[in-house]
């Protein structure tokens, strides 16, 4: 906590954070990249040393690392899904007309009312949700969970019919981004101590079993939750899963968080695009300042 604030006073993102690129460990980038484009559509921006970068033609929303031995992920502390966030339904009926083209098998499909959204795990099991927003006046009462109610299934059947007459687009929209990140953690309340009291997101939605936060309002940029069970360990060395996911925010707030990353004494070293902080999980969160 930096000198100019008080107890009263916690620390808020600000409305114009966004979520920046996602970093996996991989086994076989060969497979990996084969899906991601041809699955998922996204289009590599550059490929060497073992390392490929993926995104929609802008920056990069995607990156995989390759480690032929890791193992696979386990009931542990760590990724459940990063959400590709879809500019509107239509394209969100083309990245199911995609899947359904190419035979990639799904895990779910759910209407949130919030937003719609297909579940499935990439080759390693990495999960990933691609969705599509609803505007704001459908979200209801974020705070209040009984308001919102539990999802309902996705009118799959409805989004294929907004793309029957149409060829596939080879690549996702331009305007496709990382909505957000969803974590196993060990523990609500201390995983609130990190990503609301020093990190500073805002909590949105609050279970007993999870949590949504977010900054400016949105419904949430991270989930977490401890549905591998309370007390679930950190992550181990040597699995697939997630190596990082990114904030992008103006410089001054990122030098801002710095300062209660450290003030915190939470684990964290420097990154060649910022600071790279670990929660109590040693799931890692990179604070980049916008270019």
């Amino acid at each position: 906590m930096t000198a100019s604030q008080t107890h009263t006073q916690a620390p808020v993102l600000p409305a114009s954070l966004r979520v920046g690129a996602v970093e996996l460990t991989v086994t076989d980038l060969d497979r990996s990249v084969s899906f991601y484009e041809n699955a998922i559509g996204l289009r590599l921006h550059r490929r060497a040393d073992g390392r490929a970068a993926l995104g929609a033609g802008g920056e990069d929303l995607l990156a995989l690392v390759e480690d032929t031995g890791a193992r696979p992920a386990g009931r542990h502390s760590g990724l459940y899904h990063f959400a590709l966030l879809h500019p509107s339904r239509l394209e969100l009926a083309r990245a199911a007309h995609r899947l359904a083209a190419t035979g990639t098998r799904i895990s779910g499909a759910s209407d949130h009312g919030i937003s719609e959204a297909i579940y499935l795990p990439d080759p390693d099991g990495n999960g990933i949700e691609l969705a599509a927003d609803r505007g704001r006046e459908h979200w209801g009462n974020l705070s209040d969970p009984t308001a919102l109610g539990g999802p309902e299934p996705l009118d799959v059947a409805g989004l294929l019919e907004l793309v029957e007459s149409e060829a596939l687009p080879a690549d996702v929209s331009p305007e496709t981004v990382v909505g957000h990140v969803h974590l196993h953690v060990g523990d609500i309340e201390r995983g609130l101590a990190f990503y609301r009291d020093v990190i500073g997101f805002e909590v949105m939605t609050l279970l007993d079993s999870a949590a949504f936060i977010a900054a400016g309002g949105y419904h949430h940029h991270l989930g977490i939750n401890v549905w591998r069970g309370p007390g679930a360990p950190p992550v181990p060395p040597g699995v697939v899963g997630l190596r990082h996911w990114t904030i992008v925010l103006p410089a001054a707030d990122a030098a801002a968080l710095r300062e209660r990353v450290i003030a915190a004494g939470a684990e964290h070293q420097q990154h060649p695009d910022g600071l790279l902080a670990r929660d109590p999980w040693d799931i890692a969160l990179l604070v980049r300042a916008e270019r």
